[in-house]
């Protein structure tokens, strides 16, 4: 039978890997997130001049 500490040891490389994945992911859509934020601003600064 595994020790709680065997079992944690065994669990933390898999939890640690999917920390990195979330926080990689969420750094990618909030990137995303402002650029589309940025051409929208300037798209309208275009249409604005355009007229």
């Amino acid at each position: 039978m595994a020790t709680p500490l065997e079992v944690l040891a065994a669990l933390a490389p898999s939890v640690a890997v999917g920390g990195i994945f979330w926080f990689a992911m969420r750094a990618i859509i909030r990137a995303d997130r402002r650029e589309r934020a940025a051409i929208a601003r300037m798209e309208a600064a275009s249409e604005k001049r355009s007229e």
